[in-house]
């Protein structure tokens, strides 16, 4: 049985195509801290936050039991080995990272926030794109967030 000529073609060329159609968006413009707070976010379900107040984005922040700067620097370290994520701004308590889908390459931005006078990691994952993220968004804090409890880092 032979592979029909057009579905080679095809496929071919989907292929090829695929990294001039990545859906990376453009870069928003509330990203960072205002107010010493991270972002809201938009009234699309692409969104999550430790900020926000209503059900479908609210996310808990990461509650710390070890020193902050230890948290940090263990948080640091899973954020940059999540798959095709690549941190862009990191300072002494803030972090922004972007993360890639892994077909149409469609951006997350991943934000958190060291608050070590209230003891958390504030959180914001949203998508540039789009209306539904599908739950990816929370998916990552989550998994996250489990990885730093399983080194006793949060809780």
């Amino acid at each position: 049985m032979s592979i029909p000529r057009i579905f080679i073609i095809g496929t071919v060329l989907l292929i090829t195509t695929m990294p001039l159609l990545s859906c990376s968006g453009k870069l928003p413009s509330n990203l960072g801290i205002s107010d010493s707070r991270l972002g809201f976010c938009p009234s699309s379900p692409n969104c999550i936050s430790s900020e926000d107040h209503d059900g479908s984005h609210k996310i808990a922040p990461f509650q710390l039991v070890k020193p902050a700067d230890e948290v940090w620097r263990v948080t640091r370290e899973l954020v940059s080995k999540l798959p095709r994520t690549r941190i862009v701004t990191e300072t002494t308590d803030y972090l922004h990272a972007e993360c890639r889908s892994f077909l149409f390459g469609f951006v997350d931005d991943l934000e958190l926030q060291l608050r070590p006078a209230d003891g958390v990691i504030a959180i914001r994952s949203a998508a540039r794109l789009g209306y539904s993220d599908f739950g990816v968004n929370r998916r990552r804090v989550e998994s996250l967030r489990a990885d730093l409890i399983s080194r006793g880092m949060v809780r």
